[in-house]
């Protein structure tokens, strides 16, 4: 069905029935690849400019290495909360990269750094880093240069003050943290880049698996930060990545 339709939509454009801009709305909204337990958005990067990512979690390891099979080599695919199990299941694939920092495995090459500026991506503690990291390598992989500060949290605020100029020169910044949830605010409050703020799960029990910090997050007085959910990392990366493209 699928290559009918794109068969008919090229015919009517070589035929002058259809403009090229009115085939390339169709295109856009063509069907899925129906796999039964998954169903492949294979037009996700030109509907949205962003590809299709798998989300390793209660898949398996052969439904994973599938759905890679079907798409591999049209675009780069992010699988994210991977362990290394899954990982091996796919390391015959070409172009593979397993990020361990942040459980994500990348298939395909990163996009040529064509975008002006940077994201820079901050930390507040050293074990939001994984989370970071995520943020980080989607935004990389997506086509932006990246600058890292890590580590720099309420605790010691000091330390964010010793990269302000990373910060001030930024054109989107992504400020991760968990426990009180304070950094994306102080951050924003600083600085005149958008921020986007990246709750974690770190901390200890009132912390609740992340809730207090993006409830931090969420109720900050500082404008100009939005919030994304708690330890979505690809999320954040994406974000930012939409919001430095269109500059």
């Amino acid at each position: 069905m699928m290559e009918e339709k794109i068969r008919k939509i090229l015919e009517d454009i070589r035929s002058k029935k259809m403009s090229v801009e009115e085939g390339l709305e169709e295109l856009r909204y063509l069907p899925f690849l129906d796999l039964e337990y998954a169903k492949i958005d294979s037009h996700r990067r030109l509907r949205t400019g962003i590809p299709e990512a798998i989300f390793a979690p209660g898949k398996s390891a052969e439904q994973i290495a599938d759905i890679v099979r079907k798409i591999e080599g049209k675009d780069v695919i992010f699988i994210t909360k991977a362990d290394e199990s899954i990982y091996s299941a796919l390391k015959n694939f070409e172009n593979i990269s397993y990020h361990k920092e942040c459980r994500m495995i990348t298939i395909g090459k990163a996009a040529s750094r064509r975008i002006k500026g940077y994201v820079a991506v901050a930390s507040a503690g050293t074990g939001d880093i994984p989370v970071a990291e995520e943020a980080a390598v989607t935004a990389e992989y997506l086509g932006n240069e990246v600058k890292r500060v890590y580590d720099i949290g309420a605790a010691g605020i000091h330390r964010l003050l010793e990269f302000k100029d990373i910060f001030s020169g930024a054109d989107v910044i992504i400020a991760t943290a968990g426990m009180d949830g304070v950094l994306p605010g102080v951050i924003s409050s600083l600085f005149p880049a958008p921020v986007i703020a990246l709750p974690t799960s770190i901390g200890y029990g009132t912390g609740a698996g992340g809730l207090s910090a993006i409830l931090t997050m969420l109720n900050s007085c500082s404008p100009g930060m939005a919030v994304v959910n708690i330890d979505n990392g690809f999320g954040a990366g994406v974000f930012a990545h939409k919001i430095n493209s269109r500059k």
